[in-house]
């Protein structure tokens, strides 16, 4: 029997499906891991341009008001006392296609963007506040495994619950997916998280790591699952409708924004570990501060232009704001602009709705769409004698976190209290209501009846069984007792941050 072990595209061996391979454990992920690299391009051109997660979508544009000081933990422009900037939110529907029913089960993409006046701000995140995996070697196998069969064209049970229950780090945001948190009422009535941790910085110097939460100040809310599935036969654009008519009635939804702030060196020590997309921090431990009010107030002129080819990334940081050691986010940061050169065109910052409010001056020149140009007699390359823009380092302000390390590729350090079914556990049994317990458990048992195979039905109940002892033997004496519990009958259950 000929050995089985996975290469890259040119034959040669590869050292990890895991993990990435990163500067000692908890360090910064290299560009020269040639697999995650190959993996993340390769998976970035599977499609036609419509965008491989996040396609069905819609958006506005509006404002974003500081309404407290939180200047003694970041300099950036747009959250100092008495700024007001401009803004754009992209909603979406994460796992389907342009033409799915808004109101299928889904992560619900919560992409917003402040042009602020040193640079665009992007915070890409989702409506829920964790993520399926940790590492974003796992990204293209987890988006395979919830997209369509390459045969069939169908979605699979098989392969959905495969994928989980072989990776038990995304039973805490499987838990939110599979409760009402996956079929809100609305875009405007849910929640929207940064997800990822961050590091700020001020004016000193001094660091901060923090993570960010959009607070709905419409009434939260959810549909039924026979809710969802009557309006996913009736209107299938049912959230993109309900956003453009509240604005077009002057309804203008708005979030206010706040952050959880951890000071640098508590993260070494923090019972859980602060970088790992999959948990959240305790509000006890780091409550949310006010930062400010974002509104929308501005439906786009033309849904193309503005909404299908606004290009969010995480890499958009400024002054102020950078990135973690999170091995989710520092993939993202070349992911995403990688994407969007991809679907959009090599300069796709130039279109008006990416277009930075700040000036732009570099040496980047010609490639597909370059519709702006310089005076012939600009220098196209530096260090130039002829007065070209040179880097400003201390008004550039990167952000900074150490690391010295043998690389490796291996998870990350586990803190005290790291496991992957405690917080979801905790999730279940202290957060959801009695309703919320109950709609999960029906949930649950109709996926289950909707597994074939019974190796990867036995993994499910187990998994359960792992989040909650009995939320496990209860999903186990139902299912055997013949009842088949309740589902949406069109589910749809992957994605990564818009």
């Amino acid at each position: 029997m000929t050995e089985n072990f996975t290469t890259t595209q040119t034959g040669a061996p590869v050292a990890s499906d895991e993990h990435s391979l990163t500067a000692g454990v908890n360090g910064a992920t290299v560009l020269h891991d040639v697999y995650l690299v190959e993996k993340l391009a390769q998976f970035n051109r599977e499609r036609l341009p419509e965008r491989i997660v996040h396609a069905k979508g819609g958006g506005a544009f509006g404002t974003f008001t500081v309404t407290n000081d939180v200047s003694k933990y970041t300099r950036v422009a747009a959250f100092q006392p008495g700024s007001v900037v401009k803004t754009a939110l992209r909603f979406s529907s994460v796992a389907g296609e342009m033409g799915s029913p808004d109101t299928w089960r889904d992560v619900r993409g919560f992409a917003t963007r402040f042009y602020t006046t040193e640079g665009n701000l992007d915070i890409v995140g989702n409506n829920t506040p964790v993520f399926f995996i940790r590492d974003a070697i796992k990204f293209p196998d987890f988006i395979h495994s919830q997209k369509r069969l390459p045969g069939s064209g169908l979605r699979d049970a098989d392969m959905q619950w495969d994928f989980w229950t072989l990776s038990p780090e995304s039973a805490h945001q499987v838990t939110y997916l599979m409760g009402n948190r996956g079929l809100p009422k609305s875009w405007r009535q849910m929640q929207g998280y940064g997800s990822h941790t961050y590091l700020w910085t001020n004016a000193e110097g001094g660091r901060f790591w923090v993570k960010y939460h959009f607070r709905s100040n419409q009434e939260l809310a959810d549909l039924s699952m026979e809710e969802a599935e009557l309006i996913a036969g009736a209107d299938a654009d049912y959230y993109r409708r309900d956003l453009y008519q509240a604005i077009e009635h002057g309804d203008f939804p708005s979030w206010d924004l706040h952050v959880q702030v951890m000071p640098y060196e508590e993260a070494k020590t923090y019972r859980f570990n602060p970088f790992d997309l999959t948990k959240t921090w305790s509000h006890k431990d780091y409550p949310l501060i006010p930062v400010g009010r974002f509104e929308l107030n501005r439906n786009p002129e033309n849904h193309f232009a503005e909404i299908e080819q606004i290009a969010l990334s995480p890499a958009n940081v400024v002054p102020g704001h950078a990135i973690s050691p999170d091995k989710m986010l520092m993939a993202r940061v070349f992911s995403y602009p990688d994407a969007q050169r991809y679907r959009v065109g090599t300069n796709y910052n130039e279109l008006p709705v990416n277009r930075p409010e700040a000036p732009v001056n570099n040496y980047s020149q010609d490639g597909s769409l370059r519709h702006t140009f310089k005076p012939a007699s600009a220098p196209v390359y530096a260090p130039n004698s002829f007065g070209g823009p040179v880097a400003q380092p201390a008004r550039a302000a990167e952000g900074s976190w150490e690391s010295d390390g043998e690389l490796v590729r291996a998870a990350a350090t586990l803190h005290a209290e790291d496991n992957d079914f405690g917080q979801p556990g905790t999730l279940y049994r202290e957060v959801f209501s009695d309703a919320q317990r109950a709609y999960l458990q029906e949930n649950l048992l109709g996926q289950a009846n909707g597994i074939t195979r019974a190796d990867i039905r036995e993994r499910f109940f187990q998994y359960w069984t792992n989040v909650d002892a009995n939320l496990g033997s209860l999903l186990r004496a139902r299912y055997a007792a013949g009842d088949l519990g309740q589902t949406d009958a069109a589910s749809e259950m992957a994605g990564m941050p818009a």
